[in-house]
This record gives structure tokens, sequence and C-alpha cells, in this order.
């Protein structure tokens, strides 16, 4: 195995991609996974030269990230929200038979990933949300465990005496850029803009996608969402078509990045359908991230493009110049 890396605004970000062979050359089986976590790409790796399924590489590679608690910004222990939790989300698609399993807002349960694959094999359902998904996950056998760490509370901590700042909220009273809420709802044009003031370290997720010899595609994401979100916001990556996309006869794809931007535009979808009709890797991430960067020019974000015979890519990221 091999890590290739590109360096973009290092100082802020950095994307590792691994693979089984050289980047210029098309090979299979193949793992690709945004961000540099290796261990992951290392565990589905492992799984699939095992004989295990792409389905079981996207599995344990993600897995392996939630239970390392990645950057912070995957699995228990990060990005608490306005009221200090950390809630979970993930997504698992198989590309052989477009069947998709997925949860948001998990609270309790550590292994988001593994509960969105029992949604996909235990219920006829794609996508379950809150506390409905961690009762699920409980009567699948999921343990239950408080997901806080002495690092999620001493971040909440810090939040709420910094005045909630930064927050996601707008056209409310008290002003959300100088008070915590509750909040009440006042006229449009109160505050203009959403909070843009995190910067590409503030969330991630692992996205990753596996292709084994004969061409079989998954996908799957995880990760613990925003620092202080709102309760209850779920971003792009349980979002089928947004946070992945894998279709066995085209390829697959996985983004990271600003959620609440990308969710509009399902750049995994697209690059997946560019790729369909014959568009590389490379171009078909670059287009589905310049649609984006069209309505949003500040946005944030990449994606990662493989297609059947092993080609893959990433996109362009552009970050904003936040320190």
């Amino acid at each position: 195995m091999f890590v290739f890396q590109l360096k973009m605004f290092v100082r802020f970000l950095v994307l590792t991609f691994t693979a089984s062979l050289p980047h210029a050359r098309a090979s299979l089986p193949l793992v690709v996974n945004t961000w540099p976590f290796k261990s992951a790409a290392a565990a589905a790796w492992s799984c699939l030269q095992s004989g295990g399924s792409v389905l079981d590489a996207v599995e344990q590679g993600c897995a392996r990230c939630e239970a390392e608690q990645c950057d912070g910004s995957v699995g228990f222990g990060g990005s608490p929200d306005e009221n200090g939790e950390t809630t979970l989300d993930a997504m698992i698609m198989n590309g052989n038979t477009m069947e998709v399993g997925a949860v948001a807002d998990l609270k309790r349960i550590k292994n988001a990933i593994g509960v969105a694959r029992a949604v996909m094999e235990h219920t006829d359902h794609t996508l379950l949300v809150g506390e409905s998904a961690s009762v699920f996950a409980e009567n699948m056998g999921f343990v239950a465990e408080d997901l806080s760490t002495n690092t999620s509370v001493s971040i909440f901590s810090q939040w709420l005496r910094g005045n909630c700042q930064p927050n996601y909220r707008k056209n409310v009273s008290p002003d959300p850029l100088k008070f915590c809420g509750p909040y009440r709802p006042e006229g449009a044009g109160t505050r203009g803009s959403r909070a843009r003031l995190v910067n590409a370290l503030s969330h991630d997720t692992i996205g990753m996608v596996a292709l084994d010899q004969d061409g079989h595609v998954a996908a799957g994401t995880s990760t613990n969402g925003l620092t202080h979100k709102v309760p209850g916001r779920v971003g792009d990556s349980p979002i089928v078509g947004a946070g992945a996309y894998a279709d066995s006869s085209a390829g697959a794809a996985a983004a990271t990045g600003d959620g609440d931007l990308m969710m509009r535009f399902l750049p995994s979808y697209l690059a997946v359908e560019l790729m369909r009709a014959g568009t590389d890797p490379s171009e078909a991430c670059k287009t589905a991230i310049s649609r984006i960067k069209k309505h949003y020019p500040d946005f944030f974000g990449a994606i990662i493009c493989a297609n059947t015979t092993g080609h893959y890519a990433p996109a362009e990221v552009q970050l904003l110049h936040c320190c």
C-alpha cells in the first residue's frame, strides 16, 4: 500500500487517499478514503485481503475511525452540540443492490456505521434518526454508552464561557453573535449570514469507497457532525447521494466538508452519474465541486471518486481564509 497526499492550504487541511497501487495506474482491489486516516484505510484493506466483502471493508474501515475518534470529528467524544451532547451520523451503501442504511442524530451508540448497516440488513428502511434510531440499535444488540468524554465536556464548557461563539443561529433574538440562547425568532435580515466562522478542522467526515477484484463497489461515511450545531442538525454524511453514493455499474464517490451546503447539491450522486457517462474521476469530482462553488464561493469541501476500472481522484478544495 502507499499513501498519496494532496495538500492545499496545508495549515488547515490535508486529504489522504490510500490505494493498492501508485496513483497513475488503475488496479483492483482498491480502498480510497478522505483525510489522513491511515489506520481506517489499513483496516478496510486488510478486510478485503482476507476475503471480506466491500461492505465489510467499508464498515470495518469506518468503525476503526469511530473507535479511534479520528481527528475528534468521528465517533464518540467530539463535536458537542448546543446542549453539550455528541451525536453521530453514518451511512453505508451497497453498489450491487443499491441498498442503503443510514442513521442520523444517533445517541448513546458508539458504532454508528454498524447501526447503519443494521438498518440496511434488518429493515426495509433507509434512514433512522434520533432517539428512535438509538432504541433500534439497542434492540439490535448494540451497547448503550455515554458518548461524552472529558474533551467534549471541556469544549462545551469553553463555548458556554465564550457566550456560545460560534453558533449557527440567525434572525433570532437575543443577538446570537453576542449571547447564548434560548432564542426567539426575529424578522429576516436580523442576521444576514450563516456562521462561516468554522474552519475545515471543525467538522470532518470519514468517507470511504471500496472496490473488490470483480468491481463490486460500496461506500460509507461516519461523523459526529458540526461542533456547536443546533441539536437535531443532520449534515450530508447520512444522506444518500450527498455524503456518499455507490453503483457497481459506474463507480462511487464520498464527500467531506461543509455538509449543510453539500447536501443541497448531491455531489456524490452527480459525480457517479458523470462517471457513468464516461467522465474520468478527476473531472467528475471537479464538476460536482464547482457546481457548489458557483453558488457559494467561500465553500470548502472535497470529494473522492473512483470508477469501476480502479481509476480514482480527488476534487479540488477551497478553504476560507479564517485565521
